[in-house]
């Protein structure tokens, strides 16, 4: 399993990727500058891939990949793959479906459904693309070398029934999906997963790209990787 970098010394404030398109903004006339507003918590953010995003501080770590979501625009349920420990020397940490929700462009915080909801909906659509469109986040701190399920939202035939809690400990990496259903359908735009820990509240930005946004975001991931970076990097 990948290994994370250190949590930096000091902890700021961070948020989702926004490509800023301008010359005035511009580092360099032809690359796009990487605008992160504040998200109101105290985290550090990183992009483990174009539709890979995480976020940690210290206390919890939550990583999630949103490729599937991304190519259902308009669609009524959103997936996500997802990702999550308690950092070392935290205290277990026994997480629970009231703990996540999802704000959306429009404004609006959206619950966890029920497993009920999330079945009656029949989000076939989005499993069948997720099949074929989702990118690894096998990124974890190290400490966190055990294999745990994340049984929210079981499939339909598995044997494992839906689980209302998951038990976080620092040296598992706990994996799985989440569905949120999205009055009028996925949009374009910022989103925010929040995940309340026992004492803080990571919230991992991710942003639905249209498809001039995914071309720049592909033509210039190094260096805007290298930017986000930056922008986290202790301060001399």
């Amino acid at each position: 399993m990948n290994s994370r970098r250190p949590l930096l010394a000091a902890l700021v404030g961070v948020t989702s990727l926004c490509l800023v398109n301008g010359d005035a903004r511009a580092q360099d006339k032809d690359k796009p500058v990487v605008n992160i507003p504040q998200p109101g918590v105290p985290q550090i953010m990183t992009m483990e891939g174009k539709f890979v995003r995480a976020a940690y501080n210290n206390e919890g770590y939550v990583i999630l990949g949103y490729q599937a979501s991304n190519r259902s625009i308009g669609e009524e349920w959103m997936l996500l793959e997802i990702g999550m420990t308690v950092r070392d020397k935290v205290p277990d940490y026994r997480l629970t479906r009231a703990a996540l929700s999802l704000d959306t462009p429009a404004g609006k915080t959206l619950p966890l459904p029920t497993v009920s909801e999330q079945r009656e909906g029949n989000p076939r659509a989005i499993e069948q693309r997720a099949k074929v469109q989702r990118d690894s986040i096998n990124y974890f701190p190290p400490d966190a070398h055990r294999a745990c399920g994340i049984g929210f939202f079981p499939d339909l035939g598995a044997r494992a029934l839906p689980q209302d809690i998951v038990d976080l400990s620092s040296d598992r990496a706990c994996v799985g999906r989440l569905y949120f259903k999205i009055p009028g359908g996925i949009a374009y735009g910022q989103h925010w997963l929040n995940v309340k820990f026992q004492n803080s509240v990571i919230r991992v930005p991710f942003r639905i790209l249209t498809e001039d946004e995914e071309k720049t975001l592909s033509k210039n991931y190094k260096d805007i990787d290298k930017q986000v970076k930056a922008a986290f990097a202790p301060k001399k």
